[in-house]
């Protein structure tokens, strides 16, 4: 088997800061009661129960001295009741649920209505209403929308992990409905990358295994994203649902969990998942693979890493010895000493201590020979790896020091939120390690690239800018992201060129893909749509009729949308209308050629140029009388004509088969004349032209 943990599984921000509160009110040794329980997951719950958290389902039933806020929030009455009562109030509500709460208590008191979309019985939503003074509506599906009455200057807020889908269809109902409608966009964005994230991933795996409780809304929902997309999708409560779950050796499998599910929960599973592997690739005599995953191969990215921790956490054993030391030394101490011997392999310094320290070749800074790189009585700067080698000698390091400022600059960098670069160094399991100016830098297939990376070790050699998104300084290790660094660097891009652009500008941009209804543009970072009415003034059935991917165009803005970051671009606009140059194009009794576009009754439409037509009367066919067009012409012939009349008013060119025939190409063409149409006069006999129009349809929804 193969598996995968998704990159944003688990706590969100707000169910951890929950859960930390409790357990620091727990530490300090507090009697406290939470109100409802303060995440949707039964085994946080109990094992927070089980060290004295009291969990009251209502108001009237907390008597301890604390009472805890969950992160789903409370109505206002609840903190004046507890208020009233003395006792202490530790509020842990989402911070983005409680500028959900600021937001509609300001428009309940502007006398403005509000719209909640999201489930009417779910705590967060009867919070949010409660801060609504009797003036909210929820909704959570078209019909509900529909059946809103007439509201005042509405506000509509979303529950924080609600569907973006679900979220934008209903605005657009809204917005039907009421014109003055304010949009405060409230869904967490972790929520949203979350399931995005998770949907991507259900798209390529076998199995797809949802970790959360079912009481909980986020999980159930990741679970119907996922399941919409993986027949084999599952929702697993504990680890132990795991041996219900039908797996095979062949299987690709990917795991995320909701936003109140614990680290240990899904550590706990992806054990599991280890174990399972090995059983069943002993059974089958097949070759183990290496699972795909994140977490646990952090373990072996830094295993010499972990080794001198163990040491540097060793008591040092100086009893014996410590009348004879001359200073006192430890692993990890800072000390400069005097160089008193080299050689190819090692440097000798006297640290002060009852031994000399021996600098191995491999822990100097130096590329060079230290035969050459030091001499005797040179200062140098080491660190203390271990007091005593097994030899009687002390085992120094200079490197440690180097890479000791390096890490700090590292973690400097994590904190400010500053790129670094790296190489990459080696493919293993769940994703690549990356040598960061000398730190091993783990990198998880997720974070390599906005899209699945499926060969990996194409990263090996190349220098990689990176974000670095966890510093374990204890252990100094490192997790980055070069996803995060192409996010960010797309985002500055789009935002660049939005600056750009304004409505009527003309702008170069590259067809990117075509679809039937239009062709999508880069315009310097961000995609606009040639709808395919807006490609040619003349018919077009497809715009591969017009341009071709990756052909350069000139193209006219149209329209811009920054709330739903849209771009209307016009291809047609950069040129001409064909009417108003139709009279200087095609002079009376000029000799042309066309495409017979079209046959009727009374003749024969000829396209001169995209978007500019003229009739051939039937009387104008041939030389001789026809009675039908079709006995002559048929659609698609190209024909020469000769131009009688061009009416650029109405629109229309009266053209001539027969009297181009009475002419070679270098004919003196006689000046003008009317033309005999039989009984019937020019008027009569053209349609009225249809007018043109500036509207495109409405242009289709961009693909994500």
């Amino acid at each position: 088997m193969r598996w995968e943990v998704a990159s944003h599984a688990g706590f969100c921000f707000g169910a951890r800061r929950s859960v930390g509160e409790v357990d620091k009110l727990l530490r300090e040794g507090k009697r406290i009661q939470t109100l409802g329980p303060v995440i949707h997951n039964p085994f946080v719950v109990e094992g927070l129960r089980a060290r004295g958290a009291g969990i009251a389902g209502s108001l009237e039933e907390i008597d301890a001295p604390v009472a805890v806020i969950r992160a789903h929030g409370e109505v206002p009455e609840t903190f004046r009741e507890l208020s009233r009562r003395g006792i202490q109030v530790v509020d842990t509500t989402c911070p983005f649920v409680s500028r959900i709460h600021k937001r509609v208590q300001e428009a309940a008191r502007d006398g403005r209505d509000v719209v909640i979309v999201g489930e009417k019985e779910h705590s967060e939503v009867k919070g949010i209403k409660g801060w609504c003074f009797s003036r909210g509506h929820v909704i959570n599906s078209p019909e509900e929308a529909d059946a809103l009455p007439p509201l005042v200057r509405p506000l509509v807020v979303a529950q924080t992990t609600s569907r973006r889908e679900l979220f934008e269809s209903l605005l657009t109902r809204l917005k039907q409905r009421y014109p003055d409608l304010e949009v405060f966009d409230s869904i967490c964005q972790a929520t949203v990358i979350h399931q995005r994230e998770a949907e991507e991933m259900s798209r390529r795996v076998d199995v797809m295994l949802v970790i959360g409780s079912r009481q909980s809304s986020n999980s159930r929902k990741l679970y119907e994203i996922c399941a919409a997309n993986c027949k084999r999708t599952f929702l697993l409560e504990s680890p132990a649902d795991l041996e219900s779950v039908p797996l095979r050796a062949r299987d690709d499998i990917g795991i995320t969990a909701g936003a109140s599910t614990p680290d240990e929960i899904i550590k706990e599973v992806v054990t599991r998942m280890s174990e399972l592997d090995k059983t069943m690739t002993n059974s089958t005599d097949q070759p183990e693979q290496a699972p795909v995953q994140e977490a646990p191969s952090m373990e072996e990215v830094a295993e010499t890493a972990e080794e001198q921790a163990q040491e540097s956490n060793a008591e040092p054993e100086f009893a014996s010895a410590f009348e004879k030391t001359l200073v006192s030394i430890r692993p990890g101490l800072t000390v400069v000493g005097t160089v008193v011997q080299v050689t190819e392999d090692e440097v000798c310094v006297n640290i002060g201590y009852k031994s000399d320290g021996i600098v191995p070749r491999a822990e100097l800074t130096t590329k060079e020979d230290p035969l050459t790189a030091f001499k005797i009585g040179d200062e140098i700067e080491v660190e203390v790896v271990k007091v005593n080698d097994g030899e009687g000698n002390v085992l120094l390091s200079q490197r440690n020091i180097v890479n000791r400022k390096v890490w700090d600059g590292l973690v400097a960098k994590f904190e400010n939120g500053e790129y670094i670069e790296g190489v990459g160094k080696s493919v293993v399991k769940g994703g690549l390690l990356v040598d960061v100016e000398g730190i091993r830098t783990f990198v998880p297939a997720s974070q390599l690239s906005e899209r699945y990376v499926e060969k990996i070790d194409q990263f090996v050699g190349k220098t990689l800018t990176l974000k670095v998104i966890e510093a374990d300084k204890q252990k100094r290790r490192l997790v980055a992201s070069r996803k995060a660094v192409l996010q960010e660097e797309s985002a500055a891009k789009r935002a660049a060129a939005w600056e750009k652009l304004e409505t009527g500008k003309l702008v170069h941009g590259i067809v990117r893909r075509l679809t039937d209804f239009g062709a999508f543009v880069d315009v310097g970072g961000v995609d606009g749509l040639i709808h395919v009415t807006d490609l040619s003034w003349g018919r077009v059935k497809h715009p591969s009729e017009v341009v071709k991917p990756n052909q350069e165009v000139d193209v006219i803005v149209l329209s811009l949308d920054k709330e739903r970051q849209r771009i209307s671009l016009g291809l047609k606009q950069t040129k001409p209308k064909p009417w108003e140059t139709a009279s200087v194009n095609y002079p009376t009794d000029s000799i042309v050629e066309g495409k017979v576009v079209r046959i009727v009754p009374f003749g024969a439409f000829v396209e001169l140029e995209p978007g500019l037509d003229g009739l051939v009367h039937i009387s104008q066919v041939a030389k001789t009388r026809i009675e039908k067009v079709e006995d002559v012409l048929k659609v698609g012939d190209i024909v020469r004509v000769r131009v009688l009349d061009v009416d650029t008013d109405k629109k229309r060119i009266s053209l001539s088969i027969r009297q181009a025939a009475d002419y070679g190409d270098d004919a003196e063409l006689p000046e003008g004349g009317d033309m005999e149409l039989g009984d019937l006069t020019l008027d009569e006999e053209l349609p009225a032209a249809e007018p043109e129009t500036e509207a495109a349809p409405e242009e289709p929804a961009k693909e994500e």
